[in-house]
């Protein structure tokens, strides 16, 4: 996954003779990926449940006390539209939130607000990041530029970084020091009779900065010491099966290309990768145990609801690919876990759920009214003693998109049943895919061509979701007007500064060949 999310939401001291349904919160947020959990858990939800790869406790704490939601899914596979999906309880193309530097305005109500202003005392504390205006330069001027005829590299090639010995324990320094400061507040807030909702965001386990490419460098180093390793059985990590790079979908080759992942790599060198991804994860689930050990010792874990999830996966060479943005399974899937009172103990959940189902649920959980023409569902039905048998709304499918880097088209993905439907801009000019993960859970065999009247379902239920077509128009326009603008405001300077981004090594050896490919997708002439 790439960064975990921790929320803690705890319910008011109950007085005599009377019931209260109100109750505590905590959230953490990024994902643990690749093909070796067992089903039907998959990519980075594959890590909750008996995983042998790596050793997890708290998250099987949470899992053996409370419910696991088998079949969660991020709504956008990168960092801050998928948050700002799961502060806003829409859809990505409800708030536009394009990409990493356009999200959700500051001003956005999320469902922290709404706690706030029915009496919780509230507290976010790290990893936030879902609102307009972050991100560097790269980032944004990257996925601006996706639709013009360029093929660079934007990404450092993914490496291994061993640091310490087996007494290094803190390796992400700031997420340690963010999980410090929210035990700290929960030994503050605890005793008050006043119920309180924590929200703890973690950078991990999303890699690290390749500091040897410089300041404008992406992340792309798996570091971790040998105390985190010896947490992982490296005989139990799998190679990952590749389609050969002519064989693969034309967005999936871009996708490799520009994240460096096209060269060659050594057996030795996959393995590596993915077991120091598991030693990140096996630290982040140690912060979940500093939150549960707080939580114990004031005394009101058993009064607080216990949330585990994350934003997106991380493909950790699954698909001759690192990082996000991708529909694929390592990427857009994610964990998803309740623990607290009134929570089923052992319940695994195969209802596809996604992080839009958030914002309902912890409403509903406090006893708060749920606004309209929200996008998700409350999951209080599926893992709610109090529910019995009552029959949930939730649809049988779930949506996700994608509008940012390392894509060259907007893409959409309809996951329902065993099927996976994904689309990409009009749905005319690219072929779209379609997966049967019962039967080919690795996603390496398209089957779109087999399955005509599958292909029209679900495409017929995407549309009843959103008009990708005008989504797609729209979010065109929008890459040319702000990178026109960026360039614009650099007046003579636009080459240069572009030759100094995260594809500076590729840009450079044409540069004039790029500006050209540049000014063709702005003007639309040679």
């Amino acid at each position: 996954m790439c960064a975990f999310a921790i929320s803690a939401l705890s319910l008011p001291r109950r007085e005599p003779g009377r019931v209260v349904n109100k109750c505590r919160a905590v959230t953490q947020s990024q994902t643990p990926a690749g093909g070796d959990r067992p089903k039907p858990v998959q990519a980075d939800g594959r890590l909750t449940f008996n995983n042998k790869v790596v050793q997890l406790p708290y998250i099987n704490y949470l899992r053996e006390l409370g419910t696991t939601f088998l079949n969660a899914y991020s709504n956008s596979p990168i960092c801050c539209p998928s948050r700002a999906a799961m502060w806003s309880g829409q859809f990505v193309h409800r708030t536009e939130s394009w990409n990493n530097f356009k999200c959700l305005q500051a001003s956005a109500t999320t469902w922290m607000d709404l706690l706030r202003e029915s009496g919780y005392t509230t507290k976010m504390i790290g990893k936030l990041d879902y609102t307009s205006g972050s991100h560097s330069v790269s980032n944004r001027v990257e996925a601006w530029t996706r639709d013009a005829k360029l093929l660079l590299s934007q990404e450092g090639r993914p490496v291994i970084g061993l640091v310490g010995n087996m007494s290094t324990v803190e390796i992400q320094k700031t997420d340690w020091q963010n999980t410090r400061k929210a035990k700290q507040w929960i030994l503050r807030n605890s005793s008050s009779d006043q119920p309180f909702a924590l929200y703890l965001g973690l950078n991990l386990p999303h890699p690290y900065n390749t500091e040897s490419l410089g300041p404008t460098a992406g992340g792309s180093t798996f570091r971790t010491s040998p105390f985190w390793l010896s947490k992982v059985s490296p005989d139990q990590i799998s190679v990952p099966k590749w389609l050969s790079l002519s064989d693969m979908h034309p967005v999936d080759y871009y996708s490799t290309v520009t994240k460096n992942c096209s060269g060659v790599f050594t057996k030795e060198e996959i393995i590596n990768i993915r077991a120091f991804y598991y030693a990140m994860c096996a630290e982040t689930d140690a912060m979940l145990g500093e939150i549960i050990a707080a939580l114990r010792k004031t005394g009101v874990l058993n009064n607080t609801i216990v949330i585990f999830t994350a934003d997106h996966g991380e493909l950790a060479m699954e698909h001759r690919q690192f990082y996000k943005m991708s529909m694929f399974e390592g990427s857009v899937h994610i964990p998803l876990l309740f623990m607290g009172p009134d929570i089923k103990s052992g319940l695994q959940v195969d209802q596809h759920v996604s992080l839009v189902d958030l914002y309902p649920s912890i409403l509903k959980i406090a006893d708060i009214s749920i606004p309209a023409n929200l996008s998700g569902y409350s999951l209080l039905p599926f893992m709610s003693k109090s529910y019995g048998f009552l029959k949930h709304q939730h649809p049988d499918w779930i949506f996700s998109e994608y509008h940012g880097c390392n894509a060259n088209a907007s893409t959409y993905m309809l996951r329902t049943g065993h099927w996976k439907y994904i689309t990409y801009s009009d749905g005319q000019q690219l072929s779209p895919q379609l997966f049967d993960l019962s039967r080919d859970p690795e996603e390496l065999h398209n089957v779109i061509l087999k399955f005509p009247d599958v292909r029209a379902h679900l495409d017929k239920v995407l549309y009843s979701i959103v008009s990708y077509p005008l989504v797609s128009a729209s979010v065109h326009e929008y890459n040319k007007k702000s990178f026109t603008s960026w360039r614009n405001s650099l007046g003579g300077n636009y080459s240069q500064v572009i030759a100094n981004l995260r594809w500076h090594v590729d840009w450079q050896k044409d540069s004039v060949a790029n500006e050209k490919a540049i000014d063709q997708w702005i003007y639309g002439f040679n």
